[in-house]
């Protein structure tokens, strides 16, 4: 991996981390369907807008059929689950939870793509997960698991995520990266409309500034530019050396708290953030490449 790719996916990781908490705020007023439904039919609408200007070729053939059966499977079924999830239970949760996703993207990616995961990247996800678990203070008295069905239903849409990556990766390799999301993103917006898109537009046109702000955010940096990144960065690279860095959005996502909502910090989350910063060390060692 470039140093570049690792500080882009670093930034997107601290964008990332607000996206729990911003559907949090967006629940107020929306429904799980409208939510996804604004935010990745922006996102579409912002790369179809920019299309003639996009580099490289579009898929073609079983690549476009793979292509819009990825739109589908993620920004309709998966994320659904994942804003479903997400309001039955707690963000605090979620960022526990989402410790999980680096493992299940990389297990999929080893059985379908062949990749192999070294001994130090088994060890970095160690390191990673246990520094969720001081971070968000797993022992503590106060904290509470979401239900096992809202945990499990969170926790499903990894899947969906891991089969977007893995599906897309060969795709990104002989297409254009934007356009493979651009044309994903739209079917999956024709899916999200036909199924409850009247609901959603009625909504939409009640809906405050601060929220259209959220979705707009959301829509261009975690998904148009957020997607992007993530492409080109394991069209050259294993996607289980990227997914390490998904570790941090809790690191970023307990400062993010502190600074916005006030929460009151504890020793723990010290610990945490060493050990998640310990996991990236050694499971990006030998893996960042400076010269071509």
């Amino acid at each position: 991996m470039k140093p570049s790719y690792l500080i882009i996916l670093l930034v997107m990781n601290f964008f990332w981390a607000a996206v729990y908490p911003a559907y949090k705020v967006l629940g107020q007023n929306l429904a799980t369907g409208g939510i996804v439904t604004l935010r990745f039919g922006l996102a579409a609408l912002c790369l179809l807008f920019v299309w003639p200007w996009l580099p490289g070729p579009a898929p073609r053939g079983l690549d476009l059929v793979l292509t819009c059966s990825m739109g589908l499977l993620l920004f309709v079924l998966g994320q659904r689950l994942q804003v479903y999830g997400n309001q039955l239970g707690r963000a605090g949760d979620s960022a526990v939870l989402m410790a999980l996703e680096p493992l299940i993207t990389s297990v999929v990616a080893a059985i379908f793509l062949g990749e192999h995961i070294g001994p130090r990247r088994w060890a970095g996800f160690g390191l990673g997960l246990g520094g969720v678990a001081l971070l968000h203070g797993v022992w503590r008295a106060d904290f509470r698991w979401a239900g096992l069905g809202a945990s499990a239903i969170f926790v499903s849409s990894f899947v969906c995520e891991a089969a977007y990556s893995v599906m897309g990766k060969p795709i990104v390799i002989r297409a254009s990266v934007m356009k493979m999301l651009a044309i994903s993103l739209a079917v999956g917006t024709l899916g999200n409309l036909f199924i409850d898109g009247r609901a959603t537009i009625t909504v939409a046109q009640t809906l405050s500034a601060q929220a259209w702000f959220i979705l707009l955010a959301l829509a261009l940096i975690c998904t148009a530019i957020g997607y992007s990144v993530w492409f080109i960065v394991i069209r050259e690279c294993p996607v289980n050396v990227a997914a390490l860095t998904v570790f941090t959005q809790s690191v970023f996502g307990v400062g993010l708290a502190a600074l916005w909502l006030h929460e009151q910090l504890h020793w723990g989350q010290f610990f945490g953030c060493l050990a998640i910063v310990a996991g990236l060390v050694m499971g990006l060692s030998r893996q960042i490449r400076t010269k071509l």
